[in-house]
């Protein structure tokens, strides 16, 4: 069974944090759109946004010779240029210009989808259109470094969202020199960078759709009956995300987890939870029962991502109770909602 596109894209803005401007972004998907013209889409209605409002603009250095001054004179290489006996100057100087990092990288992510092979031939064609339509903006060989390098204020971050768009096109796109095509990789199969992306879909929608909790990850101490010098070399232990009520009657730890296949099994035995998850959260509860209030009986869920699992555990620890549940993300979107938020409930 298949994510539905449109869940994709609510659990990537819930991650991101950037439900206003999916607002902004309104893009219409329907059950045949591929990853691919997804990005496309949204790149394509974020840019004609932009556009409307104007790109952004930044200050850049100008070295210069020139015989009208400006900014400041560079002393050294005018002499050793013989400039000033030929009445000009070497002047350095700010010069506001579209030519900044984020519409390099835009412009870049534009020339990578306009490859792609079976990318949508209208939204090629729109992709296209644009492309021509960016100002002077130098053209650059796109690198990881680059997302990070990019400085944001409160005055132009819808960039934010849309570089976000750029990175996943980045990391997903695979070009092929030869044919001088390029293929878009399906990142939802890829396990790790999906669990991050599910851990922080599930922290982002706590936050945003819970009221009279406080949620975020939590880093959680040692129990020891003696403190020493050995202590450093113990683990940290941080939560994926802790919902604690606001009148501190009550905490509930969240570990996700994204795996094709929840249960385990050998040799056609039935299927058995992940060990190492089960230990990990029960250590979490243990260690947290030694502080007062909330943390002494706080309970715990495991959560898994699945598509063609459904799995639901209860099991009263001693303590504590802890919860194992799978989320099925190819129901109605509308659904997941409602689950995760009546799971919070169910442990009261």
């Amino acid at each position: 069974m298949k994510v539905p596109i449109q869940n994709i894209y609510y659990l990537l803005c819930y991650a991101w944090d950037k439900l206003e401007e999916r607002e902004v972004v309104d893009v219409s998907l329907s059950d045949e759109t591929n990853l691919a013209d997804l990005f496309a889409k949204v790149l394509i209605n974020g840019t004609t946004y932009l556009f409307k409002r104007g790109l952004d603009r930044g200050y850049l250095d100008v070295n210069e010779d020139t015989r009208s001054l400006r900014g400041k004179i560079r002393i050294s290489p005018s002499i050793k240029r013989n400039l000033f006996r030929r009445s000009m100057a070497s002047c350095c100087y700010d010069e506001l210009s579209y030519d900044v990092l984020h519409n390099r990288i835009l412009k870049a992510s534009f020339r990578t989808l306009l490859r792609v092979g079976d990318l949508d031939k209208g939204l090629k064609e729109e992709l296209a259109v644009l492309y021509k339509k960016f100002p002077p903006i130098s053209d650059i060989t796109l690198e990881s470094r680059h997302f990070s390098q990019v400085r944001l204020n409160r005055n132009n971050h819808f960039y934010d969202f849309l570089l976000q768009i750029c990175r996943i096109i980045h990391e997903s796109v695979f070009v092929d020199e030869a044919a001088g095509e390029a293929r878009f990789m399906d990142f939802i199969r890829d396990e790790m960078r999906m669990a991050a992306v599910f851990e922080e879909f599930v922290r982002n929608f706590y936050r945003k759709e819970l009221s009279g909790f406080r949620v975020g990850t939590e880093y959680i101490q040692w129990t020891l009956a003696q403190p020493s010098l050995d202590d450093a070399y113990l683990p940290y232990m941080e939560t994926d995300t802790s919902l604690t009520a606001v009148d501190g009657s009550r905490k509930i730890v969240v570990e996700t987890k994204y795996y094709k296949k929840v249960l385990r099994s050998r040799m056609g035995a039935r299927g058995k939870i992940n060990s190492a998850h089960l230990y990990q959260l029960y250590a979490y509860l243990k260690n947290l029962e030694a502080d007062k209030g909330p943390n002494s009986n706080c309970k715990g869920i495991l959560l898994y991502a699945a598509v063609d699992e459904d799995l639901d555990f209860h099991y009263s620890l001693p303590g504590h109770d802890l919860r194992v549940k799978t989320l099925n993300l190819c129901q109605d979107w509308k659904d997941i909602h409602s689950e995760l938020v009546a799971l919070v409930g169910e442990c009261a």
